[in-house]
């Protein structure tokens, strides 16, 4: 007995070892970010809007793989808040997600310390608010990792890079939405398009025959965009932490809570070009403009615009099937993209999750498989972790949608670590659908119009689809994923569209395992807040 006592001791002080040595060798960020209400006038009349030190959008953070990130986060709102990291894996941390499942509300005039590690992740990506309707007033920004010195990018490092946030915006405060909602009404098309906080004016500067990365990220609550460069195409080379095939694109889709990357070479005469985003599937078309300045330039931008495409569904859906993963490059790790084959793996479950507008009790709902989600006053997280009985029921929701009216409910799928899943999103609905699940990304393997049947699996992609954290159903169309469920925790599937999430169209998928292991989740921190039954011990 005492060797093998000795044994687990022995490869218990190693892995803790381990830990600490990970965490004093890769290098740590810290910021302290003020979360205030001040007055905006994106549009040019006055507004509130939520401000991090004082800015419109936030501050950016510019990081490298495995990089610790610490910011702490001081609440000066009227409101308890949270900042979600919209597609950082949160690997072994899922008490640092940022959600209501995950975490309990910093409350007013208080603060919090979020901990975590870039780990094993590249690319382009955003924060925001996930309390209430709070996105809707600011306090998003851009959230870039780059690759470490010693793993090959595959393609010419950029001369300089540029993150551009573009997103629809409302007159109206985020309050005044939040009520209206609350009321059972649904929002009315947005009033404008923003990049970067301005629906025009905003100047990027580059020098002729260089070429330059424009990290481009949707960080709106409604609407889908089309983005393009007058006189100029763009190379799409990264989606979400994955690089991709190097196509060349004219104009490229981006919707709720998505994000890429794109290399632009100034090639043209030396004069200033407008960028140009426009929003997709609404009537008006809404624009939002900003200038590629060459250095030199004292020809101001003319028009015509650049023309981008409006309603045009079909065409959204086939540049979607034209984004592909490069299987060739390195990501995060040495190892290409390509080794891991996704596509051999036998599928373990299938959950095909259906959306829809409802009325619940005479009120304005929005269900995924007949169940309105609503918020305990305990994070389910906390519950699971200390066993607290009353919060939620695994399987509560069930795996294919059932007949019958739409009922209130709190919804956890229930999952083993390693399984292997296919989700198929399902929307009956006339309006367009943005599906993110946090702590992941999947293989987009396939998009089609109608309704999904398993033959639709013989037109999957299971050789190159890209992966990414945020896809786009279409109208009266259906999207499939796969996803290999490795990161331990309790994870939020939600739609990104802020409304129909903040009126019920959102879950949670608990990946779990019995083993107590450092190497795949890290215990509650020390630092936690604790709400509703949970108790600080």
């Amino acid at each position: 007995m005492r060797p093998a006592i000795f044994l687990h001791f022995f490869f218990g002080t190693l892995a803790c070892l381990s830990l600490l040595c990970v965490i004093a060798e890769d290098p740590s960020r810290y910021y302290t970010w003020t979360v205030t209400y001040g007055t905006i006038s994106p549009l040019g009349s006055p507004q509130q809007g939520i401000l991090i030190n004082g800015q419109f959008p936030g501050p950016t953070i510019d990081c490298v793989t495995n990089d610790n990130i610490i910011v702490t986060v001081i609440n000066k709102l009227d409101k308890p808040f949270l900042i979600t990291w919209n597609g950082i894996k949160q690997r072994k941390t899922p008490w640092q997600d940022g959600t209501l499942g995950t975490n309990c509300p910093i409350p007013p005039n208080s603060n919090w310390t979020y901990k975590f590690q870039t780990k094993d992740q590249i690319g382009t990506y955003s924060y925001f608010p996930s309390t209430l309707m709070h996105r809707a007033a600011g306090g998003f920004g851009g959230f870039n990792i780059a690759s470490r010195s010693v793993i090959p990018i595959p393609y010419p490092i950029p001369v300089e890079e540029f993150t551009l946030l573009v997103g629809d915006w409302y007159n109206s405060s985020h309050k005044a939405l939040q009520a209206k909602l609350d009321s059972g009404i649904p929002l009315p098309l947005p009033n404008a398009l923003l990049i970067n906080g301005l629906p025009s004016g905003s100047t990027f500067t580059g020098e002729k025959g260089k070429t330059y990365k424009f990290r481009v990220s949707n960080v709106g609550i409604s609407t889908s965009i089309n983005f393009r460069i007058q006189a100029h195409t763009m190379t799409l080379v990264e989606v979400e932490g994955a690089h991709t095939v190097q196509d060349v694109y004219d104009s490229l889709d981006v919707h709720v809570g998505q994000s890429v990357a794109v290399l632009v070479t100034l090639h043209a005469t030396v004069k200033d070009y407008f960028i140009v985003a426009s929003t997709r599937f609404t009537k008006p078309v809404l624009t939002a403009t900003s200038f590629l300045k060459y250095a030199g330039s004292s020809t101001p931008a003319s028009e015509p615009l650049p023309i981008g495409p409006t309603y045009q569904i079909h065409w959204s859906m086939m540049q979607a099937r034209t984004i592909r993963r490069n299987l060739t490059a390195n990501a995060a790790r040495p190892n290409p993209q390509g080794s891991f084959h996704y596509g051999t793996i036998p599928i373990q479950r299938t959950l095909i999750l259906a959306n829809s507008a409802t009325k619940i009790n005479g009120t304005l709902r929005y269900a995924v498989n007949g169940i309105s989600y609503v918020n305990p006053a305990t994070p389910l997280k906390l519950a699971d972790y200390y066993n607290i009985s009353g919060v939620f029921k695994l399987n509560s929701i069930k795996d294919t949608p059932p007949s019958g009216p739409a009922v209130f409910g709190t919804s956890v799928i229930g999952t083993t670590l390693h399984d292997f899943i296919e989700i198929v999103f399902q929307n009956n609905e006339t309006t367009l659908q943005s599906w993110h699940l946090d702590g992941y990304t999947f293989w987009t393997v396939g998009f089609g119009s109608g309704q999904w049947t398993p033959d639709m699996r013989r037109r999957y992609n299971l050789a190159d689809a890209n992966s990414r954290h945020t896809v786009q159903v279409y109208p009266n169309s259906w999207s499939a994923v796969l996803a290999s469920l490795d990161n331990k925790g309790m994870w939020n599937l939600r739609s990104a569209i802020w409304s129909r999430q903040y009126l019920g169209q959102q879950l949670y998928i608990r990946v779990w395992n019995n083993e107590t292991s450092l190497f795949t989740e890290y215990d509650v921190p020390d630092n936690a807040l604790y709400c509703g039954k949970a108790k600080r011990p």
